[in-house]
């Protein structure tokens, strides 16, 4: 009797998520064999040996949520992702047994993590791992805007030469001595701090603005505050960019707080793009407001120099939002957001996770408090009681395949086939909880991916 009640609850659960009602957020460890996504890449190699034996990992290499399978967006309870997919509401929406997202970096500005609270979606990011990268790579566009070694490389591949002190002096029209000069750091976080302290052996005197910065870093750091963000860019010869992008600050740098610049400072934005209108900047550069410019990242990527206000901008620097990368980083940046998906699976979230950015938000959610967690059994979390194989798994488009045959990835399109795990059917839906979050001002995050 017992028994026969219990599949009949369970059939009751199935057949809510069937008709499209999202579970109750419910917490506690997820089934041992839950599927987890990396829904921008292909390549899961790093991800696998920590996460193979609680779950079963799946790529997707998507740009968007219409190319992520339906099996994914039903039974999917973990999400890897790096910078160049979306998550919007709608498309949070998509996703039914969705519990936790991972950004493998320190921006999740790509995320709607409000909306994915009151959905029950846990939201993290691994912020500490490209610091240096981002650090080192603003301190290379610095040095480049000010000893112009950039363009003076391109003028020697078009062919000229400086032979005598009239052609040096008009190749290196331009340079200037770094001693004495005075960096601007908007955004005194982990990357902020890390190229204050760089560009002081340098020469540079340092100043920086941050309004969520406790009172008392800039003695400890030997640097100087200044109290708005007019007075910084008033004193600055070099303004760098390492906030986080969020509602409150899109656009900072425009047409009214470049006219507050000194004349003929340079620009470096190694942040987000959408920190600087772009169509102002390329103005300033060519009225000459700006001497120079070096963004790393850019308001729509990927960026292309033939297409957009800056195509025809002079004395700027473009890089393809790769400040944030090393071998070693990318490495630990993937290690480490697969072990934080791991804490959800075996934990209890928020509680377990290190670095939630919506955990504020995921308390606050009605459903939350009232949840008995000691009461909720693991098969009615996340993955409920459907079993997917060991390792890495996928389906095409057309959905499984035959008996043996499995592919690299859950895609929108077919693959070669790779690995001999046979597929198995399942439900159409999985149950899943968790909670929410929404768009911080950490500054403390670097420009990652």
């Amino acid at each position: 009797m017992a028994l026969m009640d219990k599949h009949k609850v369970k059939r009751q659960r199935l057949d809510r998520i069937c008709e499209g009602i999202r579970p109750p957020i419910l917490n506690g460890p997820m089934h041992p064999r839950p599927l987890v996504a990396l829904l921008d890449g292909r390549d899961c190699t790093v991800e696998m040996p920590v996460l193979k034996d609680v779950a079963t990992v799946a790529f997707c290499d998507a740009q968007s949520t219409q190319e992520i399978h339906e099996k994914v967006l039903n039974e999917a309870v973990g999400a890897l992702m790096y910078h160049t997919i979306t998550l919007s509401r709608d498309d949070l929406d998509k996703f039914k047994g969705l519990r936790i997202i991972v950004r493998i970096g320190s921006g999740f500005d790509n995320v709607d993590i409000k909306a994915a609270a009151e959905l029950g979606i846990a939201v993290c990011n691994v912020p500490a791992t490209s610091v240096e990268e981002t650090a080192d790579t603003s301190m290379c566009l610095i040095l480049n805007l000010y000893r112009r070694v950039t363009w003076m490389h391109q003028a020697m591949r078009e062919g000229t030469r400086a032979s005598s002190v009239e052609q040096i002096r008009e190749v290196a029209s331009g340079a200037a001595r770094i001693r004495g000069e005075t960096l601007g750091i908007i955004g005194l976080g982990r990357v902020g701090q890390a190229v204050a302290l760089r560009a002081k052996a340098f020469g540079f005197s340092v100043i920086f603005y941050d309004p969520y910065l406790p009172d008392g870093v800039e003695r400890s750091l030997g640097l100087q505050r200044m109290a708005t963000l007019q007075d910084l860019l008033i004193h600055s010869d070099c303004v760098s960019l390492h906030c986080s992008l969020n509602e409150h600050n899109h656009h900072l740098i425009n047409d009214f707080t470049i006219k507050q610049m000194r004349q003929g400072a340079f620009l470096v934005n190694t942040a987000r793009g959408g920190l600087v209108d772009e169509k102002a900047l390329a103005q300033a550069l060519k009225e000459g407001r700006i001497r120079g410019a070096a963004l790393d990242v850019h308001e729509t990527e990927p960026f292309s120099f033939s297409q957009g206000p800056l195509k025809d901008a002079p004395n700027l620097i473009c890089t393809p939002h790769t400040s944030w990368y090393s071998e070693q980083a990318s490495l630990e940046a993937r290690e480490e957001a697969a072990r934080e998906v791991r804490r959800a699976i075996t934990g209890r979230i928020p509680d377990s996770l290190k670095n939630c950015v919506n955990k504020e938000y995921l308390m606050a959610t009605p459903q939350w408090p009232g949840v008995d967690h000691g009461a909720v059994h693991s098969e009615q979390n996340g993955a409920a009681a459907y079993r997917f194989p060991t390792g890495l798994v996928g389906v095409t488009a057309g959905g499984l395949t035959g008996a043996g045959a499995a592919v690299e990835g859950i895609v929108a399109g077919n693959l070669a086939m790779a690995h001999g795990i046979a597929p198995m059917s399942r439900p159409p839906h999985t149950p899943s909880p968790g909670q929410p979050s929404k768009a911080e001002t950490d500054r403390d995050m670097p420009t990652d991916q």
